[in-house]
């Protein structure tokens, strides 16, 4: 039996389509909010004896879990294409899959011992961690597989169980994850509960969960919050963003177009840290727009299971909507479309790689996130001018400096208002170093020993020197 057989209920059920060929890919439980109670209810009910296995078992358990996605990658990203639309080639299903395999490793590998935080020879105070309880997890379409692991790896490794809903977009690729991870773990400690709006809002405001976790946009991040309220819950948020990228007046276009090319095409531009909007300087404007419009034009789309493509559909029509109406608004506006822009008929949610040129910074395309296959490239005559653009925006992911001076580059990331600044590329997260935003972005990290301490209760243990053993050495 397959993974996908194995995961459907045995009649009804919703069906999930194929974004890329309209095609039924399989169908997915649609459980209402008693079944989430009864979720919270056995997570809660496993959760102290997964506490009590201490951090060496939980992480040997952990460990073969992540051995057994690896079994299962191919699968796993044969399904994940068929229902995202992403590639299996390029940076798309393949690659998700690697990522899922290498987060939850990284995560294992961080070192969490206690930390000593005053030892003067009259005070010793160590920090320990206990975990929270039940975190609810609620991810996105973009990235369903990895983005879940991001949340469930840490939760996990805490002592924490874990109720994980998926989009209602991609919920196939989650339950299927779940399941696989669920062969190497404790029956109840990580449960997935697929459905709709009322489940996810059940899931914010329940009682028996102690954290929330949500990647997804600024609105529905903001109505989480609202929810977890009344009970306090600790929340980590990653929202929206609209990533600025500026390139230097000292960079060489040739040597930077495919990096900007993958920074905002990624996911066919569906990433929350992808390059939306690119500044150059009026003396390479002309150059970075045809070498990107080189790069852009060599890079093949179409239906995901076919291993030549790199560029897939837009997973949703309601995302293909808002891509094709702000390219459209661009056009109107002045826009000049260096390639794309002109969608063809035919099946799937294909919005071909557009480029825009000569837009003021006000135009929609450039303010808006278009979290899609567009790209604005808008000009600039000044670097004030343009971090000025770039920090002008009420949220603040990531951004990008393209420059060959290390210098520069530091001094102007260091001027900008975004949780990651990244130096000659873009987009290029790592597990060891923690990711978040800034502004309406969201707040709390995750990666590294940052996001995992973010799963847990800090417990300060104070006394006078000698009072009680020191554990940290």
């Amino acid at each position: 039996m397959t993974i996908l057989e194995s995961v459907q209920p045995a009649t009804g059920g919703r069906t999930i389509t194929d974004p890329a060929t309209d095609e039924i890919v399989g169908r997915v439980a649609e459980p209402g909010v008693a079944d989430l109670d009864a979720a919270v209810a056995a997570a809660r009910a496993a959760q102290p004896d997964w506490a009590a296995r201490g951090d060496a078992g939980r992480s040997a358990q952990l460990s073969a879990a992540a051995d057994a996605v690896e079994a299962h990658a191919e699968e796993l990203a044969v399904l994940l294409s068929r229902e995202q639309g992403k590639p299996l080639n390029g940076p798309n299903a393949r690659f998700e899959l690697e990522a899922c395999v290498t987060w939850l490793r990284a995560t294992l590998a961080v070192p969490l011992d206690p930390e000593v935080a005053v030892d003067d020879g009259e005070t010793y105070a160590e920090i320990h961690h206990r975990p929270l309880g039940v975190v609810g997890a609620i991810g996105p379409w973009n990235w369903p597989m990895m983005i879940s692991v991001w949340q469930l790896a840490p939760a996990l490794r805490m002592g924490n169980t874990v109720v994980i809903k998926p989009s209602e977009y991609t919920p196939l690729s989650v339950v299927a994850l779940a399941h696989v991870l669920n062969t190497a773990l404790p029956q109840d400690v990580l449960i997935a509960v697929p459905g709709g709006r009322d489940v996810g809002e059940a899931l914010s405001s329940h009682p028996g969960v102690d954290k929330l976790m949500f990647t997804g946009s600024t609105v529905t991040g903001k109505a989480i919050i609202r929810a977890s309220a009344d009970s306090v819950k600790r929340v980590t948020v990653e929202l929206g963003g609209n990533d600025a990228g500026i390139v230097l007046d000292d960079a060489d276009p040739a040597a930077i177009a495919e990096g900007l090319f993958w920074g905002a095409f990624i996911n066919t531009g569906q990433t929350c840290a992808a390059l939306k909007r690119l500044y150059v300087p009026d003396s390479l404007y002309d150059a970075v727009c045809d070498e990107l419009t080189k790069v852009a034009a060599a890079m093949p789309m179409g239906v995901g299971l076919d291993e030549q493509n790199v560029l897939g559909p837009l997973q949703n029509r309601k995302q293909y909507d808002i891509v094709a109406g702000l390219v459209d608004e661009a056009r109107a506006g002045g826009g000049r479309v260096l390639i794309g822009g002109d969608p063809a008929d035919g099946p799937g949610n294909f919005y071909p790689t557009t480029l825009v040129a000569d837009l003021p910074n006000d135009n929609p395309l450039v303010a808006q996130e278009q979290f899609g296959p567009a790209l604005p490239i808008v000009r600039y005559s000044s670097l004030d001018e343009a971090i000025a653009w770039a920090n002008g925006l009420d949220v603040g992911l990531g951004a990008s400096v393209w420059t060959p001076s290390p210098e520069r580059a530091r001094d102007v990331a260091l001027r900008l208002d975004a949780g990651t600044v990244w130096i000659n590329e873009h987009g290029a997260i790592d597990p060891r170093v923690p990711f978040g935003g800034a502004k309406q972005s969201g707040y709390g990290v995750e990666f590294a020993r940052a996001g995992l301490v973010e799963c847990a209760q800090p417990v300060a243990i104070k006394g006078a020197a000698g009072s009680f053993a020191a554990s940290v050495s």
